[in-house]
């Protein structure tokens, strides 16, 4: 057994990568192919249980994928929206998320959001489909695409959701979050804690509301209280994000 490294060390392992790649040929940034190789081998000298080898095999082609979709596009600006799946379309927040993903685009802008129902479905509608990226998730329970995305080239459905968020926001050049449940919630966490630690450079962040609407309101309310009162955060953490309802923006008081 060759002990592995990263470095050139491994002699004919080594060649052979080398070979298998001039093989293949067209080959893009060869060395970080061939250090995704050795990763590969390592794991497999390593024992590790098959959960694991198919968690790294899953996400290595779910994140192949991801780029293969949106790197056509990379010259073209992106909003990535949150929000509820269980929105109806007869709520007025429906339509202000209709409207916001075909303002988007009158404006320039690409739409991506979760791929689902509910809020996603009414900014994919607004955007129109060849303006929209889907980024679905697979369910114990059924979850298809939207309407607007079936059948569409930029859909892609995930198994985990880590995989996910990665494509939600290292592709997004701003995110909107509309009201929703644990899912919109975790997102909306993940977002601030990105723009937080200086783990994603800074992006507009804006959170929607209807008009009167208390949704994002009542969760400043907590952060303030709850997170801010006992310096769990700064009160300079407020300026990652930006709350409106439509278009006005919200009282934070």
């Amino acid at each position: 057994m060759i002990d592995l490294h990263f470095t050139r060390t491994n002699g004919a392992a080594d060649k052979a990568i080398d070979e298998l790649l001039e093989l293949v040929g067209d080959i893009s940034h060869p060395e970080l192919v061939r250090e995704m190789i050795l990763a590969a081998l390592k794991a497999g000298q390593e024992k590790n249980d098959k959960g694991h080898m198919k968690l790294m095999n899953t996400t290595l082609k779910e994140m192949r994928f991801t780029g293969k979709m949106f790197s056509p596009y990379s010259h073209i600006r992106k909003v990535t929206v949150f929000g509820s799946a269980r929105t109806e379309k007869d709520e007025p927040i429906y339509e202000i998320a209709h409207n916001f993903g075909k303002k988007l685009v009158e404006s320039g802008y690409m739409v991506i959001t979760g791929g689902g129902p509910g809020i996603m479905q009414a900014a994919n509608e607004g955007a129109g489909p060849e303006h929209s990226f889907g980024a679905n998730i697979q369910l114990p329970f059924e979850q298809k695409p939207n309407p607007v995305l079936i059948g569409n080239p930029r859909l892609i459905t995930y198994k985990y959701f880590f995989n996910r968020k990665v494509a939600f926001l290292k592709e997004a050049d701003a995110v909107a979050l509309f009201p929703g449940g644990f899912g919109t919630l975790d997102e909306a966490m993940e977002t601030l804690t990105l723009l937080q630690t200086g783990k994603h450079d800074p992006l507009p962040l804006v959170l929607v509301d209807e008009p009167g609407g208390t949704y994002w309101n009542r969760w400043l309310r907590f952060l303030k209280e709850e997170l801010m009162s006992p310096d769990y955060i700064d009160d300079y953490d407020f300026n990652l994000f930006e709350c409106v309802d439509q278009w006005t923006a919200c009282h934070t008081a």
